[in-house]
């Protein structure tokens, strides 16, 4: 179960369950009927109707699972289940029409806890059902399964809900204010930010928009690593850059930013402190090793330019280099994302955690609990106490503390602030980190299983069925403020949250950039604009529309395809309840999917703009109330839903 769910007594994981066949609804052949029954027919008894208890403007699987609740309490109050018997209730959609609507293994659940046969508890829970307006017959299936026929009404009653919920339809209070911390993007300022940097940007802000929905507190932070030694790189290929804007000749590294923005934050400098930061190369150089042109060793190369920038310019022009870096591009970060319509609560320094002391108080809680040591100069954490593969430095020898050590800080910090629940969003090649990060909120004493980490795989770019290459150090690859220009950021939105972040991702710009069904963002985005133009050509023709009508005319709603996209509609809240506990968008962006099928379908099959007043005003609450679930979910997903196009 998905640790934010573990938090909600009472509301299922939607995790499928180990051990059930295929279908809740299992069939006959499957698990053999009663004595006396015919061989190829599910075991039935009568629905036995008593009052009206549920809400019927709730989410229809939330009204099944509300009227087995009250069965369940009801026979616990009587004594015909034991008292501490309170499984989470499992609900799921039937796959076979024939076996109902929605059915549940609740009494297969209960079996062990009340040394009973499943069936003999499924009868009783049926006993004791409520009577629903909704629900029209129940059914024993196979070893227990009980199966749900809802009516025709169960399902057109979503439509007044969807038109009386508006934007709203389909958020919940599930997480009930808890505080969740999302942390994502978080990429070194070091340059702009590439399309791998925007599958993380995408599949986070999404995440979190969709807890957010489902009632949680949400927090969006990016931590900006404005400390350490990919930092310092940076410096010092600014500092070679306006060196060479002020006229010195040199070799640039190996290993420095290339790109041309080391480039544009070199000649701010230059044109606003002219050669007061300038140094002569050979008197740089004449205590540099060789460099890997030459034999040497790149790292130690770049290492040493460092220092003698420091040493040479002082600690304060050093320092005033290295922040015109990170304030350029940094803003540069934020207005990249603020464009591709994420943002955060918080933009979290890591400076700041050394600055305020963090840090250190960090590894001195982790000495008093006996798992800091020292060897050869350096502090050690004894990580693999704890099931990391080996142990790992705090501090260096030269008694700088390690990255390491500032992300304990850090996560120590996230739970001081009392977030329930941490979120990381990291690059898969960080898989490797989670074990030791974990470790230590343990040996801090903090639950690491307030922590999620997931791991959200690179996006590979491919154009004209080329794979296009990308190297962030030389400077060759490509932006996600290019991508953005070249598809647009809901197309980006869009294929970055098709498929689960742990998966590989070959992104089609041409697919995304193509007007035809096959690109599933169009053929979304068409069938909002297509409603919209249905509604247009209402009010060119002077025919009526009043939706109020219409809701009274729900019951003509009786064709197939009719029938399939009220079923369609009714599961949204559902689709959204799992995309958020699960961190899986995809899931969302799928069912828009099939949504925008059945309204297409529907629209090739039957005309809207009937002569026939009371069909037609059905017919417009439905189309409208697909409208309003389109652009629901495209707005949770960060995509804009256009009417026309």
């Amino acid at each position: 179960m998905n640790k934010v769910a573990g938090w909600l007594s009472g509301w299922e994981s939607l995790r499928e369950v180990s051990g059930y066949p295929r279908s809740l609804n299992a069939r006959a052949e499957n698990h053999p009927p009663r004595t006396g029954f015919c061989s190829n027919i599910p075991f039935r008894i009568p629905f036995m109707f008593q009052s009206l208890t549920t809400n019927k403007d709730a989410p229809l699987k939330q009204q099944i699972r509300t009227l087995l609740q009250q069965a369940l309490d009801s026979l616990k109050q009587s004594g015909a289940l034991p008292g501490d018997a309170s499984p989470t209730i499992q609900i799921e959609r039937s796959r076979d029409p024939a076996h109902g609507d929605f059915a549940s293994n609740l009494a297969m659940m209960l079996a062990k806890t009340a040394h009973r046969k499943p069936r003999d508890i499924a009868e009783d829970l049926m006993a004791a059902l409520p009577a629903s307006e909704h629900v029209v017959k129940v059914e024993i299936a196979g070893p227990g399964f009980i199966n749900f026929h809802l009516s025709q009404r169960a399902f057109q009653a979503v439509v007044p809900s969807i038109l009386e919920a508006g934007e709203h339809y389909g958020r919940s209070r599930l997480g009930a204010g808890k505080r969740v911390q999302v942390e994502f993007v978080s990429a070194n300022p070091t340059g702009p930010l590439h399309v791998g940097h925007g599958r993380g940007a995408a599949y986070g802000a999404t995440v979190a928009d969709l807890l957010a929905a489902m009632g949680f507190e949400v927090h969006r932070e990016y931590y900006v690593n404005d400390a350490g030694r990919q930092m310092d790189i940076l410096a010092a290929s600014v500092w070679l850059r306006y060196l060479e804007l002020a006229g010195e000749d040199l070799p640039f590294p190996v290993n420095g930013y290339k790109g041309d923005y080391v480039w544009d934050v070199a000649a701010k400098l230059h044109r606003e402190n002219g050669d007061r930061l300038r140094h002569a190369w050979s008197k740089i150089a004449s205590s540099l090793p060789a460099d890997e042109t030459d034999g040497g060793d790149k790292e130690k190369y770049i290492d040493a330019v460092i220092t003698q920038a420091k040493t040479l310019l002082g600690a304060k022009d050093y320092r005033f280099i290295f922040d015109t870096g990170l304030d350029y591009i940094l803003a540069d970060i934020r207005d990249d994302l603020a464009h591709f319509n994420v943002n955060y609560e918080q933009w979290f320094s890591e400076r700041s955690l050394t600055e305020s002391g963090a840090v250190e108080r960090a590894i001195e809680r982790l000495e008093k609990s006996g798992h800091v040591y020292e060897k050869e100069g350096a502090k050690w954490f004894r990580s693999s106490d704890f099931g990391d593969e080996k142990d790992r430095v705090l501090v260096r020898d030269n008694g700088q503390s390690t990255y390491f050590a500032s992300d304990i800080a850090y996560h120590m910090d996230k739970l001081e602030r009392g977030f329930e629940q941490v979120i990381d969003i990291w690059g898969a090649d960080h898989h490797g980190y989670v074990p030791r990060v974990k470790a230590a909120m343990q040996a801090l004493g903090d639950d690491p299983d307030k922590l999620d980490v997931l791991l959200v795989q690179f996006a590979v770019l491919y154009r004209g069925g080329e794979k296009m290459q990308m190297s962030t150090r030389s400077g060759q690859f490509v932006t996600l403020r290019q991508l953005r220009k070249e598809i647009g950021s809901d197309a980006a939105r869009f294929f970055y949250v098709m498929r689960k972040c742990e998966q590989h991702m070959d992104f089609d710009l041409d697919l995304a950039k193509s007007r035809s069904n096959d690109n599933p963002l169009y053929y979304i985005q068409y069938a909002h604009a297509r409603i919209c133009s249905v509604f247009r050509q209402r009010e060119e023709k002077k025919l009526s529309y009043d939706q109020a009508a219409g809701l009274q005319q729900l019951a003509r709603l009786t064709e197939k395809h009719e029938q399939a996209l009220l079923s369609s509609l009714s599961r949204y809240p559902e689709v959204l309840e799992a995309a958020a506990l699960n961190h899986e968008p995809h899931q969302l962006a799928h069912y828009l999917r099939e949504l925008a099928n059945d309204y297409h379908t529907y629209y090739n099959a039957h005309p809207f703009l009937v002569e026939d007043a009371d069909l037609r005003q059905a017919r417009l609450a439905l189309i409208q109330s697909v409208k309003q679930v389109i652009a629901n979910g495209l707005g949770l997903l960060g995509v804009s839903a256009p009417e026309s196009m």
